[in-house]
């Protein structure tokens, strides 16, 4: 084996270390070197452009500086303990920080422990940047989310669509079974409708849908769920309550759907109601009784409540 003398062994290690410097400088990723107490040595040129700063106003600065003002003191603290560990290695972490312009990023932060020849630790950090991805993770969210409710609500009264009702009824009824409970249902619709469509226009109608949903909603307990099963047809699931209780609530209601003026034009709207209670019937059953009773409702001139008799 060939020897190597002292001189040669230090020039290597000085190239060494120059090599290591220059690879830091070019690297793509940001790159700090920050000592014991969280102040910037040194920071490389992707580091640099990344926060919009000059090396000379980062270096002899905390490295906190570049994040939220909130989160400095847990950062601090993390820092310190990674610190006076034995680690090497800490684990990935995702945070928010912010550049010398103010705007906002998320990065991808993975930190080594290293120590300097004089044997104090010193903290090398990689910063990658997933901003893009996080903004479109959050809109991906969120269109998931719209999705989600448009599945299930009414595009434009926001309560439940025809389907997700039915569900829900389902559900209601399944507990009446399972547990002896009571359960009615009001099915209604607003009187002489097409007459206001054709009238005024269909964008009025649908103001004066939308606000009669919300009239109707005010005066419902939280336990009652309305629903919109088409057009200016609605259901009003109301669980616990027989159905003379559900005749006085709905009917309470019906008065104050009339007493309220719609839509611009200061319109006044009736509805008509059918009442039927659960007795061990089938939701189709049950929405059948529900759907003769408002029939009649209408037939025996609008505007007001009827309650399905046994024989519907």
């Amino acid at each position: 084996m060939k020897e190597i003398s002292p001189d040669q062994l230090y020039q290597l290690f000085n190239r060494s270390k120059r090599n290591t410097l220059n690879v830091i400088k070019t690297a793509p990723i940001g790159i700090c070197i920050t000592d014991s107490n969280g102040i910037f040595e040194m920071v490389n040129p992707a580091y640099c452009e990344f926060y919009g700063y000059r090396e000379d106003e980062l270096i002899g600065q905390h490295f906190t500086l570049v994040v939220p003002e909130a989160y400095r003191e847990r950062l601090s603290k993390l820092h310190d303990e990674f610190i006076v560990r034995n680690e090497h290695q800490d684990l990935r972490q995702e945070w928010e920080v912010r550049c010398k312009n103010g705007e906002a990023r998320t990065i991808i932060a993975e930190a080594s422990r290293i120590e300097g020849d004089d044997g104090i630790p010193h903290k090398v950090t990689y910063i990658v940047d997933i901003t893009q991805r996080k903004r479109l993770e959050e809109r991906l969210k969120q269109v998931n989310e719209r999705l989600e409710y448009m599945a299930h609500h009414d595009e434009l009264t926001g309560i439940l669509n025809r389907r997700q009702g039915l569900t829900r009824l389902e559900e209601e009824l399944e507990r009446c079974k399972r547990y002896g409970s009571t359960l009615s249902i009001a099915m209604f619709d607003l009187d002489d409708f097409k007459t206001i469509n054709d009238t005024y226009g269909h964008s009025i109608g649908d103001d004066v849908l939308q606000e009669v949903t919300e009239a109707v909603n005010q005066h419902l307990r939280s336990t009652d769920v309305q629903i919109r099963l088409g057009g200016e047809e609605f259901l009003i699931l109301m669980p616990e309550i027989e159905a003379e209780a559900a005749y006085i609530a709905v009917d309470r209601i019906r008065q104050r759907v009339a007493e309220v003026p719609y839509s611009k034009h200061q319109l006044t709207i009736t509805l008509s109601a059918g009442i039927a209670s659960y007795v061990e019937a089938s939701s189709t059953r049950m929405l059948d009784r529900a759907d003769k009773a408002m029939y009649q409702a209408k037939q025996t001139g609008r505007n007001r409540v009827v309650i399905a008799s046994s024989s519907m």
